[in-house]
């Protein structure tokens, strides 16, 4: 009899462990890192690596938050630092620097860029639905490089539309394509 009772509450430990994996599974994965003191997300699906701060081979006449290439298995990608992309006036690199490699589409293409960040914070998972939109600023304010903002831990992280980030058509530089534009 004991034995018994001691499977089924076994059986319902099992079941109720089951129960919470699947509930933590719900919803999208989301990496998030950090940038200044600042706090963003990608979907983790658009996440190909992290990679530890090395220096990219320069390209001449990128534009200044252009870090410039590496060598990715054979795979040239170029190297974007967020912190310069998005005029945050410190640029240290030290050991929790890191590229994360993001792959998106361009022309229909799965391209790769490494972003360089201060450091990568947590992979979360989120229920898209309560990712809230950008507040409209109504000024001058671009808000093209973001998609939503989320709250994870009782603070906001935003998250980064990655479509429009890395466009090669908004990259401020002569040779990116007739669309380019300044942002």
């Amino acid at each position: 009899m004991t034995t018994d009772i001691m499977q089924i509450i076994q059986d319902q430990e099992v079941q109720q462990i089951e129960s919470d994996l699947v509930g933590q599974e719900t919803g999208s994965q989301y990496l998030s890192f950090v940038v200044g003191d600042e706090e963003f997300s990608v979907s983790i699906l658009k996440v190909q690596e992290i990679r530890a701060w090395e220096e990219p081979t320069y390209l001449p006449n990128s534009p200044a938050y252009v870090k410039g290439v590496l060598n990715l298995r054979g795979t040239i990608v170029p190297v974007m630092d967020l912190r310069k992309r998005f005029h945050f006036k410190q640029y240290r690199y030290d050991t929790t620097t890191v590229i994360i490699i993001l792959k998106n589409q361009y022309e229909d293409k799965d391209c790769l860029m490494g972003c360089v960040v201060d450091g990568v914070s947590d992979v979360f998972n989120l229920d898209e639905s309560t990712i809230c939109d950008v507040p409209e600023y109504g000024c001058d304010i671009d808000s093209d490089f973001t998609s939503g903002i989320m709250t994870v831990d009782d603070h906001a992280v935003t998250l980064l539309n990655l479509d429009n980030l890395l466009n090669l058509d908004l990259i401020d530089h002569p040779y990116s394509g007739t669309g380019a534009r300044n942002v």
